[in-house]
């Protein structure tokens, strides 16, 4: 829309001859205005993939908590230790269907049930009377461990990059395509050359980081692979 504008506005519209009374506009000019808009896309893709892999650590963190769990729990007697390996699966199986509402920025209520079903296995006073208080101990630690990165991946998909960071980098976008217009005003097909060529380096890539805004939303989204894989076939 704004390159169309601007292609207007220099060839078409009313003002055209007043437009042209404004060359010379120097060259390097454009290079001010595009260093600040490509340091503000910088910005807010930094923004956006430190989000990504904070959300990749936390998954494996808390698969590696299952895993942890899941060994600890072999020494168990039965049937506290069927009990507790059962209360891991669901935990797993809820957690990992939970991501179809982290796309939609939203927590699944079947996963924080059986995120506090296993808190609540896990205190059980009979694990420490069979694997001591050090064992025990470090059991609740991870289930601690579990709640805390479960909490950072829904945090994590319901961020938002401040929308004045994408008003200001579209409105720096947009004066640097204006100023490419101005450089080239006499010439109107290196104008619109050149304007087509910004362009095309730009949008798709402030198109990309759009799409990289939760980490969990398709095409390229945090897998729950971890969490599956964690507990084993």
């Amino acid at each position: 829309m704004a390159v169309a504008t601007i292609i207007w506005l220099i060839r078409h519209s009313p003002w055209k001859s007043k437009l042209r009374e404004l060359r010379g506009v120097a060259p390097p000019f454009i290079n001010i205005l595009g260093v600040l808009f490509g340091l503000t896309l910088a910005f807010i893709a930094n923004d956006t993939w430190s989000a990504h892999d904070k959300a990749t650590g936390a998954v494996y963190r808390e698969a590696d908590a299952l895993r942890s769990l899941l060994v600890l729990s072999g020494k168990l007697d039965e049937p506290l230790r069927s009990t507790i390996r059962a209360t891991l699966g669901r935990y797993a199986q809820a957690s990992s269907e939970e991501w179809d509402s982290l796309a939609q920025r939203r927590s699944s209520p079947q996963a924080d049930q059986q995120a506090n079903a296993l808190l609540l296995a896990v205190i059980d006073r009979r694990i420490e009377d069979q694997l001591g208080h050090t064992v025990h101990a470090l059991m609740l630690s991870k289930v601690s461990d579990i709640r805390h990165d479960r909490d950072l991946r829904i945090a994590l998909s319901q961020m938002h990059v401040n929308p004045l960071k994408w008003l200001g980098m579209a409105f720096l976008g947009l004066l640097t395509l204006l100023s490419i217009a101005m450089v080239h005003i006499e010439n109107p097909r290196a104008a619109y050359l050149s304007i087509a060529l910004f362009a095309l380096s730009a949008a798709p890539t402030a198109a990309i980081v759009l799409v990289q805004g939760n980490p969990f939303l398709q095409p390229s989204f945090v897998s729950p692979a971890p969490i599956i894989a964690a507990l084993g076939p």
